[in-house]
């Protein structure tokens, strides 16, 4: 009991002294950073915001490249409508044609061909020359099947011959300059063309019987012949994915109509001439049951 008198004032004086310690301790206490952590972090930060910002560079141009593209591609889809409708005028045009007025209506859609040229396919030619026209293929090609049988039929009225894909992309290189690759059609896009030719002229072939021009109507089922047994040797070896293998059997109907017709007439007008007709009637040599 005297000891704990003895110490009891040296222990409360060390109890005092340790709260007094513990006061002025600091609340946290930092590990220290060594030399460099800042500049080290700041280039990193520095790093991530030059990658990001090319990275938006990078889709801003590729961005602007889709938009120019679209942009393109609608401007070829209009010119490529305006051909097919002004190329499906000059058609019309030719099937005008009869005995009398063959040479005005031919001077006629030789000028409404020569005004496609000049006003609608310069357009395209404009946009496609010095590209890598072929990507927008799909967005030109049916206009340019649709000159490329206009082109074609006005030639076999004018001459009887048939006009050649060098003979088109020819015409075509005035429209284009000099300096800049120019655009050309293609040979699948000409065949496309040249097989559509065939019903226009089946159309043409009927309407010359009926107007007793058998001569020219003979002369359209030997062209037509031709082309398509040139085209039968020729598709077997085309992409499957092409729309040649559906347009034979469309070609072979034209031809079997031309041919009966041709037949029909060359058969029943002997017939009449045995009755003793000299100049028969072709438009009752049922004609119509032919072509329907």
């Amino acid at each position: 009991m005297f000891v704990s008198r003895l110490f009891k004032p040296s222990i409360t004086k060390i109890g005092r002294f340790s709260q007094s310690l513990m006061a002025t301790k600091p609340k946290s206490c930092r590990p220290c950073q060594p030399a460099g952590t800042t500049s080290g972090s700041s280039s990193k930060k520095a790093r991530e915001m030059s990658t990001e910002s090319s990275m938006k560079d990078s889709f801003v141009q590729y961005a602007d490249y889709l938009n120019n593209r679209n942009d393109k591609r609608e401007r070829v889809v209009k010119a490529s409508r305006d051909i097919t409708s002004n190329s499906k005028k000059v058609i019309f045009q030719v099937h005008r044609i009869s005995r009398c007025n063959k040479e005005e209506v031919l001077k006629k859609a030789e000028e409404d061909l020569a005004a496609v040229t000049d006003q609608y396919m310069s357009r395209l030619v404009k946009e496609l020359q010095g590209t890598d026209f072929w990507k927008l293929r799909h967005a030109y090609s049916p206009g340019v099947q649709e000159y490329v049988e206009a082109a074609i039929f006005c030639k076999f009225c004018r001459t009887g011959a048939l006009l050649n894909i060098e003979e088109i992309n020819a015409s075509l290189l005035q429209l284009s300059e000099p300096a800049i690759e120019p655009f050309q059609i293609n040979v699948l896009d000409y065949i496309l063309g040249l097989s559509d030719v065939t019903g226009e002229l089946m159309r043409l072939a009927i309407g010359r019987i009926s107007d007793g021009e058998l001569e020219f109507a003979q002369q359209i089922c030997r062209f037509t012949r031709d082309i398509y047994r040139e085209l039968t040797l020729l598709v077997p070896l085309m992409d499957d994915g092409s729309d040649m293998k559906t347009k034979m059997d469309t070609m072979l109907q034209s031809v079997v109509k031309i041919e009966n017709a041709c037949f029909s007439v060359h058969l029943r007008g002997s017939e009449y001439k045995l009755l003793g007709y000299n100049d028969p009637d072709l438009s009752l040599l049922g004609l119509q049951d032919i072509v329907s």
